[in-house]
């Protein structure tokens, strides 16, 4: 078997084979893999001729239960505890005292003698293999962004590590079976692989030195024959928590560690296909597939002849030959008419290697299933299959709640329906490899990847304030080339034959240098036919060259239109933008837009899941259920507490309000209907239209009366007009909405058939469109015979109608009574609000800053002069307030109540005479209405069903919509903004019985509402959602307009002017409230 070796290039590395194990190889970035088998591709293997729907059948598994022990680490000795486990003096009475305690309460304490687990020297502990030794309680979790998770505490120089580090002893004992037990009796070779290993592993099989290995995220394979037996064999790793690979690999993440992918043994038949490179390249012009195929083969000579066999996705042979077994194979072949592999069609071939003795005895098949595609730069457009390509992508994280980055398959499924369902094409695998099976779904569903390698050191070079930065790491320093090369062999020579895979990425925020330089001609060396992307080539521009690709992070729409617009010599994509940090994504249609420039091939958001560990609530109120934590949470420090948490999807793998709008600006299918018909543009690349269902609906103040299903055909690249014959609107009808949209005709594997995939809607007022309806006003009259009552006291004045009574204050600035039936609606009277709970944004923009006299003003206004009195058959109350601001501006709040007790409500802001730094845009401007907690259902006409703003509002949808005071309040890690409705027209508060109040927007004016159990100034307050008090009462909150949520980034950019409130723009709340 081929042994890991130093690159030709990488001169300074030693030599990466002994057998003798070595601490020293922790702080020597030159040592980064002893005994390591060469990377490969990870082709399946079968004994013999596979069966149909058989996986790969030569693997033994290793997960499941093991025992672990976690002690302080040296690098200069290997801890005693594990001398004498690899001597067998303790190992066994240890098993007992770990099978008697369990992983008992005290599994993470630190016992008397400084190791990690209690019960002093005997202290093993069972943890599941794949996991994390912070998951199971071992260690502490501890999340940092670009700082190194020491900084502070000791500050250690490259390559150096920390004194405090740790290492688990993870001991198990198996027996071979199946296959693995037939190479044991018959002397073959047998492979252990690592699959994922954080930081460092030293491996021992019955006391024998096997290897060592760094980077966490590729396979890490030994060669385990000579040391593996029939019967028991006892399998030791010394996993370390720290090691010089920790300087590469400073991602954005929990630092998390231990055996968190599978570990497997593979048994090697006699002539075996160790690598396998794959070239499937599809000829737009000719409609053919283009076949080059290349297989290194270990010992030929145990077969005599090799047959190669591709299968077409209908399961017919497309082509098969045979040849002679040699140490290197090499066939290639066209292939007519062959079905090109895309995103929006993910036809795949399945390739077969099956190596045969002269007797026709089958000694091994390899299985590959590969797409035939071309992707390209040409004119410095990126081109799949002759077309133009972009990238509607996010960035993801391998994360589960409970489980950290030990993704399961389910996992993984879930995301994959996911990205399918909101239109998502692409996924970049920030800032690491991820499991082979991620990338194979990839390829089976339809989704587009860049690849990164496992390397970011961020912190080495990146400093705050005015702190001297730092040497860049890798920079120039041969001493990291071998380890930075060999990461990117690992990969590229891992996944190369994925047809998903179109680009490579050298790693993330790792500056740039002459190392970064050799990592790109490593990746053009080993696979030419992919561009290489890296970003920090931003930082040394005379490094430009090393990416094919313009790449940026976080650029604003009007930088990226510059570059656009000057000559660009490359593609440009986004490979972070639209940063999702709590309530965000705002603008993202603003980027979306730049698809009009052919070089902008679109980005991918940061990030998709939120990095929410789960733990036991230590809420009384939660007893059973569960809290999602963020960094220092656990006591870690440093720490970059909430950062993590930038997903579109919540920790818990549910979607997030941002969701719907990606789903929409994200789609491929844009449609836009009017009253006679609909025009379809159609962005596909390859597929037209003709297979989906397109279902038209007329909808009358908001409820649906009409809907039809069609079916336009539309080709790909197109846009056409067809007519549809919507129903003419009642005569009562006050709004009309004509709505189209796109759904799954038949179901996939991702979505049911049904599923909608993308809207259109046009509405209007019908006085404009079709006809003129009556409007609702508080000018009508009551009902014959029924006259209401106005009592105008000294402190309050009264009206009254039958059960209904209203009563304003003359001293507490508004309505203190509205009860109906006995049912009171007023907790306390209305107060003005100015303001928002910060969001995540609005923090990292200083917005509280900047904003804080917002926060006073409507908080803290006092009445300075109120008058009461009749109005015809009503009855009229202003009350003029002065705001809190540094202007002491004037608000006047009218109520007008009518004859039939409907109120019109009116609060108007004159704008200050200028907007200065004294006083910035408003957040937001309106009311708020303390209700009784029983009012705590919600239903509105407006746009939906989840929560929109300002700048993220083309995924709602116009319709009415029901929801909860609870339900409405979204989970982001940190309490803030949430909940709020744009478009609204009405908004209703009910109890359980239908009853409560409702809120309707007046000429058109615009309105934005909300409903949920907490006021703006309680959640403000609360940190986290876990700290918001239980809830006694709800708050309906009306505002003429708010800020956008913006999210360009979550550190300093401002919400776009388009969608601020400006201070010296007069602003006006009117509505009509009634009960119902």
């Amino acid at each position: 078997m081929a042994q890991a070796t130093s690159s030709s290039s990488a001169t300074s590395s030693i030599a990466l084979t002994s057998s003798a194990p070595k601490p020293a190889w922790l702080i020597d970035p030159r040592v980064f893999a002893v005994n390591r088998l060469a990377a490969h591709s990870d082709h399946e293997l079968f004994a013999g001729a596979p069966r149909d729907g058989e996986h790969g059948n030569l693997k033994q598994s290793l997960d499941g239960e093991w025992r672990v022990r976690v002690v302080p680490a040296a690098v200069d000795h290997f801890p005693d505890c594990l001398t004498a486990c690899l001597r067998g003096d303790q190992c066994a009475g240890d098993m007992q005292d770990a099978q008697d305690a369990g992983n008992s309460s005290d599994a993470g304490d630190v016992g008397d003698s400084g190791e990690v687990g209690g019960r002093g020297n005997s202290s093993w502990a069972r943890i599941a293999v794949p996991s994390h030794l912070e998951t199971a309680g071992l260690l502490t979790p501890q999340y940092v962004n670009v700082q190194y998770p020491w900084d502070g505490h000791e500050n250690p120089q490259a390559p150096n590590i920390p004194d405090n580090n740790h290492v688990a002893i993870y001991r198990r004992d198996f027996e071979p079976v199946g296959q693995i037990a037939e190479a044991v009796r018959e002397g073959r070779g047998v492979t252990l692989t690592f699959h994922g290993a954080a930081t460092a592993i030293y491996v021992w099989l019955n006391g024998r030195f096997i290897g060592y290995a760094e980077d966490s995220f590729t396979p890490s394979e030994f060669d385990v024959a000579d040391a593996l037996q029939a019967g028991n064999n006892t399998l030791v790793v010394a996993c370390y928590e720290h090691s010089s690979a920790s300087w590469l690999e400073d991602q954005d993440f929990w630092r998390l560690h231990g055996l968190f992918r599978s570990v497997e043994l593979t048994a090697i038949p006699a002539a075996h296909v160790e690598d396998l490179a794959v070239d499937a390249d599809w000829d737009p012009g000719a409609g053919c597939g283009l076949l080059n195929l290349t297989a290194r083969i270990q010992h030929p000579e145990y077969a005599s002849r090799a047959t190669i066999t591709l299968i077409a996705p209908d399961g017919v042979i497309a082509w098969e030959t045979t040849c002679a077994s040699t140490a290197t194979l090499h066939a290639e072949t066209r292939i007519d008419e062959a079905l090109p592999w895309s995103a929006e069609d993910p036809n795949l071939y399945t390739l077969t290697v099956s190596l045969h003795t002269d007797d026709g005895q089958t000694v091994e098949t390899s299985r590959a299933r590969v797409g035939f595609r071309r992707f390209a730069i040409v004119g410095g457009i990126m081109m799949l299959n002759g077309k133009r390509i972009v990238f509607k992508g996010v960035n993801r994280h391998e994360f589960d709640a409970h489980r950290g980055r030990a993704v399961t398959e389910d996992d993984m499924l879930w995301d994959i329906r996911f990205l399918k369902r909101h239109n998502i094409n692409a996924v970049r695998t920030s800032h690491y490899p991820n499991q082979s099976r991620w990338i194979e779904l990839c390829d089976e569903y339809g989704v587009y990847v860049i690849d990164e390698a496992n390397l970011e050191t961020h912190g080495s070079w990146n400093s705050p304030g005015d702190i001297p930065v730092g040497t860049s790491i890798p920079g120039d320093d041969p001493a990291w080339q071998g380890a930075c090369l060999d990461r990117m062999d690992s990969m590229i020579l891992r996944d190369r034959n994925h047809p998903s895979v179109l680009i490579w990425s050298l790693g993330n925020e790792s500056y740039a240098g002459e190392v970064i330089r050799q990592m790109g001609d490593r990746a053009r060396e080993l696979d030419p036919g992919r561009p290489v992307h890296y970003e920090g080539v931003q930082w040394k521009p005379e490094y430009k060259p090393v990416s094919d690709i313009e790449s940026r992070m976080y650029a604003k729409p009007a930088d990226i239109i510059d570059y656009l617009e000057h000559n660009p010599a490359k593609p440009f994509i986004s490979c972070e933008y639209s940063h999702a940090m709590g309530n965000s994504c705002g603008g993202l249609n603003e980027y979306v837009a730049l698809e009009s420039y052919p070089h902008y091939q679109g980005g991918f958001i940061w990030d998709y899941i939120d990095q929410g560990l789960a733990r036991p609530s230590g809420d009384p109120a939660n007893a059973g259920g569960e809290e999602f934590t963020i960094g220092g949470d656990w006591g870690d420090r440093p720490t970059d507490y909430e950062f993590a948490g930038n997903g579109i999807v919540f920790a818990d793998r549910t979607p997030s309000p941002k969701a719907q709008e990606v789903k929409q600006l994200y789609a491929n299918v844009r449609i836009t209907p009017d009253s006679r018909g609909v025009t379809i543009e159609n962005r596909n690349l390859f597929t037209s239209t003709g297979g989906y269902l397109f279902t038209a609906r007329l909808l009358e103040d908001g409820r649906e009366t009409w809907h039809a299903d069609y079916r336009f055909d539309v080709p790909a690249g197109a846009t056409q007009r067809h007519d549809i014959a919507f129903p003419a609107p009642s005569a009562t009808t006050r709004e009309v909405t004509y709505e189209v949209d796109q759904r799954l005709a038949q179901a996939t594997d991702w979505a049911p058939a049904g599923y909608e995939l993308a809207f259109g809607q046009l509405s209007g007022i019908l006085s404009g469109i079709v006809n003129t309806a009556a409007t609702l006003g508080v000018e009508s009259i009551a009902e014959a015979g029924d006259t209401a009552r106005i009592t105008l006291g000294r402190w309050n004045a009264g009206m009254r109608l039958g059960d209904e009574e209203i009563l304003m204050s003359r001293t507490q600035g508004g309505i203190v009574s509205w009860k109906k039936d006995g049912r009171q609606m007023v907790v306390r009277r209305p107060d003005l609000v100015t303001f928002r709970p910060l969001t995540d944004n609005d923090r990292g923009n200083r917005s509280g800053y900047e904003r804080s006299a917002w926060f006073a003003a409507g908080r803290y206004a006092t009445v300075e002069r109120t008058d009461i009195d009749r109005d015809g058959d009503g009855m009229k109350a202003e009350y003029l307030y002065r705001l809190a601001d540094p202007d002491h501006t004037p608000v006047i709040v009218t109520w007008h109540i009518g004859a039939d007790m409907r109120v019109r409500l009116t609060a108007t802001y004159p704008g200050i005479s200028e907007q200065s730094e004294r006083v910035s845009a408003l957040p937001a401007f309106g009311i708020e209405w303390e209700l009784p907690a029983a009012y705590d259902r919600l239903c509105w006409y407006g746009l939906g069903p989840e929560e929109t703003y300002r700048d993220r509002k083309c995924g709602g949808k116009l319709g009415i919509w029901q929801s909860t005071a609870s339900g409405s309040f979204a989970p982001y890690l940190m309490a803030q903004e949430s909940g709020s409705h744009e478009g609204v027209r009405w908004i209703e508060a009910l109890d359980e019985h239908g009853h409560g109040i409702r809120a309707s927007r007046c000429d058109e004016q615009p309105l934005a509402a909300s409903l949920l159990p907490w006021d703006t100034y309680t959640i403000e307050a609360a940190r986290r959602p876990m700290d918001l008090p239980k809830s006694r009462h709800n708050y309906l909150r009306l505002l003429t307009g708010q800020m956008g949520v913006g999210g360009d980034d979550s550190w300093g950019a401002p919400v776009h002017a388009a969608y601020q409130l400006p201070a010296d723009q007069s602003l006006a709340l009117d509505v009509t409230l009634e009960l119902v």
